[in-house]
């Protein structure tokens, strides 16, 4: 699966198999860039880069479990493949909770390496989309009067509109004028969508 726009970034020490590496996927029609160690990748790194990374476990400097923890801090939606000469459970587990797509050992198996680059891949669609979602949302938002971002609230909590004409001290016909205002700007049309889109909002949907 190779996706427009998206390149790897393969941060290995090892020129020989960083070559290797860029050699294979170079000729497979992927975008590579490369670096040789973790804090040369965190100094050209820019949030906008989209695809996948190849990180060596062991490097000079900040390794690559490190590396991985700190991409995660600083928000990098991209998703990583961690390769190590010297694999065990201990490393495999660390870099599988910091969200690894996959643990290869070295020397690389090509096959495995695809899967796990097409996963990467996919899993950064999933992403940009559900980022694109929420972009969306937000500028839709941007449109709701305070008060009808007051109802929208309420809605999602589950108050019904004679419920929510006593908190806001207004009448439920004003509620029902506000809601249906609310409901339009966001361009929803059932409360069931109306609270999967707060979902969205709040980064917490998994469709």
């Amino acid at each position: 699966m190779q996706s427009s726009g998206y390149s790897i970034f393969i941060v290995e020490d090892d020129q020989s198999v960083r070559d290797a590496l860029g050699l294979l996927l170079g000729l497979r029609g992927y975008s590579v860039t490369m670096f040789a160690e973790a804090e040369s990748f965190l100094n050209a790194y820019r949030q906008e880069w989209c695809g996948c990374l190849l990180i060596d476990i062991r490097m000079p400097g900040m390794d690559g479990l490190a590396l991985q923890k700190r991409l995660l801090e600083i928000g990098c939606l991209m998703p990583a493949i961690i390769m190590t000469g010297h694999g065990d459970v201990v490393s495999a587990r660390e870099a599988f909770r910091s969200q690894a797509v996959d643990f290869l050992e070295k020397p690389i198996d090509h096959t495995k390496l695809m899967r796990a680059i097409d996963e990467a891949f996919i899993r950064q669609t999933d992403v940009q989309s559900k980022e694109n979602q929420r972009t969306e949302l937000g500028h839709l938002l941007a449109n709701l009067t305070p008060r009808e971002k007051e109802v929208m609230e309420l809605v999602v909590e589950g108050q019904h509109n004679r419920e929510i004409a006593e908190t806001l001290s207004i009448s439920a016909r004003t509620v029902e004028v506000h809601k249906a205002r609310m409901m339009m700007k966001l361009r929803v049309e059932s409360i069931p969508d109306l609270i999967r889109l707060s979902l969205v909002e709040h980064g917490k949907s998994k469709a």
